[in-house]
């Protein structure tokens, strides 16, 4: 269990043990791990509060649930908890979660190991997409998974996936896409997506269907190595056939050629700055 008033002195701007993000690909925010302190052995993700007390009690219900789904279907997880932080007179989500290894996160090795080492890699990753799709039928509720390059760490040669937020569960399509821009830290994206909505709530349709997060897996890879994108289609087909059967008529049709990201999706980040490159089509 998370030490509540450690995390309360963590989260003051004035706190000695905060320190710079571990990584700015995310949407939501930016996560760092505390340089000491009781939470040193943490990564911490703070979100943006809302002034809906009853939705912020959904939100971390959800996200309870959410969680245990994941490691119920057998996706590898570090211990991840979220918890509502009175600050200021504000209620806060904050993700705390136990910090993977240094150098594990699956972005930077893809880019620097050998071809073979990320194939390696994909079939760790793909192996937990499996894993989730093929048991996900248990639950009665909508469910989703984002299993993106920059969402997994290998460790001991297996995938560990880390993304909890938002939770996708019990949500329906309409909510998620309200949430995108609910809880954006991007000023200009809450702004301005409120006009976008529909393109923004389609963000999200990939993470609901099982043959589109292979695609999307391997699209993310034939853009971070492009010289290597077909050795890339040609795993994610054959792995389609092996690991999903049931969804690898549709999943094959999309790796036909590199998977491009939707240009609307790619406009956002550009706009918003989110690091990513070359992970997104010039």
């Amino acid at each position: 269990m998370t030490d509540l008033d450690a995390l309360r002195d963590l989260l003051r701007e004035d706190s000695p043990y905060r320190t710079a993000p571990v990584s700015r690909l995310g949407y939501f925010c930016a996560p760092f791990r505390p340089s000491g302190g009781p939470l040193a052995d943490k990564i911490i993700k703070i979100y943006r509060g809302l002034p809906d007390n009853a939705a912020l009690d959904r939100l971390a219900q959800c996200h309870d649930d959410y969680v245990a789904a994941l490691v119920k279907t057998g996706v590898p997880m570090p211990l991840t908890e979220i918890h509502l932080m009175d600050m200021g007179g504000a209620r806060i989500p904050v993700i705390v979660q136990e910090a993977l290894p240094d150098g594990t996160m699956m972005r930077p090795l893809m880019q620097s190991a050998s071809l073979a080492e990320t194939l390696d890699m994909m079939q760790a990753a793909g192996e937990v997409i499996a894993t989730f799709w093929n048991n996900a039928d248990q639950f009665d509720t909508r469910i989703g998974f984002h299993p993106s390059i920059r969402n997994f760490a290998i460790v001991d040669g297996g995938a560990v996936f880390f993304d909890s937020f938002p939770p996708l569960i019990h949500y329906t399509r309409d909510e998620v896409g309200k949430m995108l821009l609910q809880y954006s830290d991007k000023r200009l994206m809450r702004l301005v997506g409120p006009f976008l909505q529909k393109k923004v709530t389609g963000i999200q349709d990939e993470w609901y269907s099982a043959p589109e997060t292979l695609v999307g897996l391997v699209g993310s890879a034939c853009r971070l190595r492009p010289d290597d994108a077909e050795a890339y289609l040609d795993w994610g087909r054959g792995f389609a056939k092996s690991a999903m059967p049931r969804w690898a008529d549709e999943a094959i049709a999309g790796m036909i050629e590199a998977p491009r990201l939707p240009s609307y999706w790619t406009g956002f980040r550009k706009v918003l700055g989110l690091q990513g490159e070359p992970n997104l089509k010039k």
